[in-house]
């Protein structure tokens, strides 16, 4: 029987979690180009594009991000593609995490007085020069903290992954403990390992939170 020793175990964690990061990088950057696409649709002032992307919106946020991960996996199996695991979790999370941040900014955008818009719209600025000059550079102080914030569940859901075969800091835990029979060592410094990764973006959040929504003193 092979021996592990802990420093065995922490560095192939240690492996696996440089996975997790840039799986959840990517999913974040991702889910942000593609929402900011969402957002301007939601918000756009033709009803079929707002209704489109409404229902795209409702479609990923009332659905389990597991049973994304297994459409995309499975799904486009069935179609004779063979789709490696990483690509269909990376789609999976970009789909899910642009549905999530459109929402998010959504609520930003529309917390921006409404003569910003007239203001704007009396310069004969059309809907998208509105959005780019006016109201996105606006809500952006308001959509920092709670788009930091979100990056901590893309992280979390990072770990579902691992029910299609992408091994990732979860995966990688379940296959240690299966060959060394230490489960609540190997889960513990994986718990440590999430915590690592999280908590500096919840404490980011709440600091900027605290910062773009404290009153200005003359």
């Amino acid at each position: 029987m092979i021996e592990f020793s802990q420093w065995d175990i922490v560095r192939n964690l240690l492996m696996a979690a440089r996975w997790t990061v840039l799986l959840s990088l990517a999913a974040f950057v991702g889910g942000a180009v593609l929402g900011l696409a969402v957002l301007m649709l939601r918000t756009s002032h033709m009803p079929v594009l707002r209704r489109a992307a409404t229902a795209y919106i409702e479609l990923f946020q009332g659905t389990p991000l597991l049973m994304q991960l297994f459409l995309a996996f499975f799904g486009l199996a069935l179609l004779g593609l063979e789709v490696p695991a990483w690509l269909a979790a990376g789609a999976a999370l970009i789909l899910w995490s642009a549905a999530f941040l459109a929402e998010i900014w959504r609520g930003c955008v529309e917390a921006i007085p409404k003569g910003q818009w007239e203001a704007s719209a009396s310069l004969a600025l059309g809907y998208a020069q509105q959005m780019r000059h006016v109201i996105l550079p606006q809500a952006l102080r308001i959509a920092v903290a709670p788009t930091v914030g979100f990056a901590v569940q893309i992280v979390k859901g990072t770990a579902l992954t691992s029910i299609i075969g992408f091994t990732e800091l979860s995966k990688a835990s379940t296959i240690i403990v299966n060959a060394t029979f230490q489960p609540f060592g190997v889960y513990a410094y994986t718990a440590l390992l999430y915590f690592v990764l999280c908590w500096p973006l919840s404490r980011l959040a709440l600091r900027l939170e605290r910062k773009l929504h404290a009153p200005h003193r003359p």
